[in-house]
């Protein structure tokens, strides 16, 4: 998987050597040569990665990351630190600071590149899923990616798999400090376990008695339950070779024992927080599908949605030769009650009337507001007797009790006229249905309201 890699060092031989690297394993590089370029850079969305100096002049690496990561618009970027801190201190200050992993140089060239594509795999899951929150942003919806972003990256359930008595102690009392966390040392009841936890990360021992850890990590990576599971890799330093396995395949980070505690916190916070900010952009994205085709004021499907989905429970239908059904659904005289009682009123109506209708409702029917006050139900598999006896049932039930609007203080009685119409062997579209649907209504207005008027079959 090719990528833009933003180089960001102030010394051009570090600069040229990374380059040259990156270039051999078909990278495409950017430079920065400051931390206030790599931020334009980042803010211009002209690179999938950031590797980062920390020593350089005026704003230093550390700094560079903190902002990015707290900048909605590049909290997505994947940062990691490359530099010549070896002390904890420093790393923790990185991995503090946001960063996805923290190099230290000289840089194992395999290591590095696993990394890099590991890290931008990772990425391309999310992009989509940014996008599609960019235009919830930019139509004034609520800004999914400032609240991905706020997350602190605490009280997350996690699921700890290790068989060490030592390592669970130590391990999960630092995590118990700020998580939820369930140890499991049995393997296979670690993988019955976790599809139904609700984890969002899961620490997994690579050394684990008698049986592969790795292999267990790509059990979870591969179950479609599990699939989004933040995966952390619990090592030995001769691990090296299985933990770029790990990476290979979709593995999120890994630590090497012995574990220091504050590298610990650090990386599980990194990855509830990454993880949380792609559920909160799926999230946004379930909204925004399901806000493009319902109705705001009824919670009903809109007509957007219903001309999309009658054509093909038509043509089925129609491949088929089985029943169809539209009835045609409007309140009578609801221009009287808004001029009586008010619009507010009158949409409180509406609501109630959508809920007394939907409660009438198959999983397979399609039901949505036509426009004002009328709203039309599909009904596949029925002949005309029975849809009839539909609308009947129906226009009972708005009858009999009236409903109850300005927070109860009022009741209003409310009648509904139908017009039913199904599908004919002669039917060409849909549209001739809801003509004669359409058709039928009228003729049940004309005849007094509050009656089922049924087209002929």
């Amino acid at each position: 998987m090719s990528a833009r890699v933003l180089i960001v060092d102030d010394l051009y031989p570090n600069v040229r050597l990374l380059e040259t690297k990156l270039s051999l394993e078909y990278f495409d590089v950017v430079v920065a040569m400051n931390g206030p370029d790599a931020l334009a850079i980042c803010e211009r969305g002209a690179c999938d990665i950031v590797l980062l100096d920390v020593m350089m002049p005026g704003m230093d690496g550390f700094e560079v990351c903190r902002r990015l990561k707290t900048n909605p618009d590049t909290a997505h970027l994947p940062v990691v630190i490359v530099t010549a801190l070896d002390q904890p201190a420093d790393r923790l200050r990185g991995l503090d600071a946001g960063a996805d992993d923290f190099l230290t140089k000289p840089i194992d060239d395999t290591a590095l590149m696993t990394r890099v594509r590991s890290l931008v795999r990772l990425k391309a899951v999310t992009d989509e899923l940014r996008q599609r929150a960019l235009a919830t942003r930019a139509i004034g919806g609520v800004d999914p990616l400032a609240l991905a972003v706020a997350d602190t990256g605490e009280n997350a359930r996690i699921l700890l798999v290790e068989d060490r008595a030592s390592a669970i102690d130590r391990i999960g009392t630092a995590l118990a400090q700020h998580h939820h966390v369930t140890v499991e040392s049995d393997p296979h009841r670690a993988l019955v376990l976790a599809p139904e936890g609700g984890f969002e990360v899961a620490l997994v021992s690579l050394d684990l008695e008698g049986f592969d850890g790795l292999r267990l990590c790509s059990q979870l990576r591969s179950l479609e339950r599990t699939r989004n599971l933040s995966l952390i890799m619990l090592g030995e330093m001769g691990e090296k070779t299985r933990i770029t396995r790990g990476l290979e395949f979709g593995v999120n980070d890994y630590l090497l024992r012995p574990i220091d505690r504050n590298e610990l916190m650090a990386r599980v916070r990194t990855q509830v927080r990454r993880r949380r900010f792609t559920e909160t952009l799926r999230g946004a994205l379930q909204a925004s599908m399901e806000l493009a085709i319902t109705d705001d004021l009824t919670g009903l499907h809109n007509r957007r949605y219903l001309d999309r989905q009658i054509g093909p429970v038509f043509g089925d239908a129609m491949l088929h030769q089985k029943g169809l059904a539209c009835l045609l659904l409007d309140i009578d005289r609801f221009k009287t009650i808004n001029d009586t009682w008010g619009h507010e009123a009158g949409d409180e109506v509406l609501r109630a009337f959508a809920e007394r209708i939907r409660a009438q409702v198959r999983p397979m029917d399609i039901l949505a507001r036509y426009g004002g006050e009328e709203i039309v139900m599909v009904v596949p598999g029925v002949d005309l007797p029975e849809a009839q006896a539909i609308a009947e049932r129906i226009r009972e039930r708005i009858e009999a009790a009236p409903f109850a609007v300005q927070r109860g203080i009022r009741d209003i009685p409310v009648t509904v006229s139908i017009g039913v119409a199904v599908r004919r062997p002669t039917d060409t579209s849909p549209a001739d249905i809801l003509g004669r649907a359409d058709a039928a209504l009228y003729r049940a207005k004309s005849a007094g309201r509050n009656r089922v008027e049924a087209a002929a079959a």
